[in-house]
């Protein structure tokens, strides 16, 4: 079983982690042999944090608890908060998983987090839009490597922006390798236009993966 830690974080932006966390848990869509997965929140303390929707979560575990292995996964969710220091740990864990070949995954205000610890200068990666770095991490030297796309993928790291939370749970799950590809393809046509036809490919998939 691979685990994958979400870290929460007071005013968490809950829709940017809602398609992968909700696709990971279930594995209702999952191909038949697919590795299960164990979510687990993490954090810097056991404090409950609170959402900025007011959720209330739980917290599972701590930074120093991460197992830093090639096969854990890291997401990193937009928040308003990001600029406390005692983030700092769980960037620095970030950085040392990278350098194990564990992957991890940061939306909106994370990739800021990543910017100001050098992690974005070597690495293709994407924000909130071409300047929005510079404009907030005056450490930021990655511009060389910007792509001005919705989410993006380099290696064992994959970075969005704010609006991308439906790309970037894709390329995660497409990094996981638990879907087929004729699902995972529905599913993203599916979520991202509402059209019915989609939602029977969908359906479709797991019926001929199940007949297999």
């Amino acid at each position: 079983m691979r685990t994958v830690y979400v870290y929460v974080l007071d005013t968490l932006a809950d829709w940017e982690l809602g398609y992968v966390t909700a696709e990971l848990h279930s594995s209702r869509f999952f191909k038949k042999d697919a590795e299960r997965i164990s979510l687990k929140t993490v954090s810097c303390s056991k404090d409950l944090v609170i959402t900025m929707g007011g959720l209330k979560v739980a917290v599972d575990c701590l930074v120093d608890d991460i197992n830093v292995g090639n096969a854990s996964v890291l997401l990193l969710p937009g928040a308003d908060t990001w600029s406390d220091p005692k983030h700092g740990a769980i960037i620095k864990k970030a950085k040392e998983l990278l350098a194990v070949g564990a992957t991890v995954c940061a939306i909106c205000g994370s990739t800021v987090a990543l910017a100001d610890a050098g992690v974005l200068d070597e690495r293709r990666h994407t924000s909130n839009g071409p300047g929005f770095l510079e404009m907030v991490s005056p450490s930021y030297k990655g511009q060389a490597l910007y792509v001005d796309q919705g989410s993006v993928t380099d290696g064992n790291l994959v970075t969005a922006g704010s609006t991308a939370s439906l790309l970037w749970a894709k390329q995660i799950i497409e990094l996981l390798e638990v879907f087929e590809e004729n699902t995972l393809e529905a599913w993203f046509s599916y979520f991202s236009t509402g059209e019915p036809s989609h939602f029977f490919a969908l359906m479709q998939t797991l019926q001929s993966g199940n007949e297999s």
